[in-house]
């Protein structure tokens, strides 16, 4: 197994000052906006994102919550390990508001279709976007492509793209790992 730096701390941080701008450039004020991360990783991209708008780009007012999409996904019961759910948390209305969905990484697109059916348990947006740090852009099985990307990858199949989040994970970094 070999492991190759995609992403250093310092890119990151560049990465999400360029994402939250790009927000910022389509959504303004963020009244008629809300930031939904999946779970399980997808809440970390999203949490960094909402307090840099809140905290340096002085948006005052952003609703952001968390999705699971366990109970939606078409692989729920497929394989021999059992999934385990993660928490939802939407304590505001999604009906006809915008929603960015935020994830970590765009493979196949599947998180993303559980993602579509999941928040209509919430209302019906007005319109859905997508922003994903990295996009596998060569992996997809759904004609699903993210909105707003931090960096496209291509690693063909045998390779793992792997995000580590400081709040989670220690540290803030990209690994493409060929297995």
């Amino acid at each position: 197994m070999s492991k190759k730096e995609l992403l250093s701390s310092k890119e990151i941080q560049i990465i999400l000052h360029r994402l939250a701008c790009q927000l910022l450039e389509n959504h303004v004020d963020f009244k008629n906006t809300v930031i939904i991360g999946l779970q399980p990783r997808g809440i970390f991209l999203a949490n960094r994102l909402t307090n840099l708008l809140r905290e340096d780009y002085g948006v005052k007012e952003i609703h952001s919550g968390s999705l699971d999409i366990t109970f939606y996904r078409d692989d729920f019961r497929r394989g021999d390990k059992t999934l385990e759910a993660s928490k939802t948390h939407i304590d505001f209305l999604v009906e006809d508001k915008k929603v960015v969905f935020i994830d970590d990484v765009l493979y196949t697109g599947r998180s993303i279709r559980s993602a579509l059916t999941a928040i209509q348990s919430f209302g019906r947006p007005s319109e859905i976007e997508l922003l994903t740090l990295i996009d596998r852009r060569f992996s997809r099985h759904l004609p699903i492509q993210p909105n707003y990307r931090g960096r496209q990858v291509d690693a063909i199949n045998g390779e793992k793209v792997q995000v580590l989040w400081k709040e989670n994970d220690g540290q803030d970094i990209v690994y493409l790992i060929n297995e």
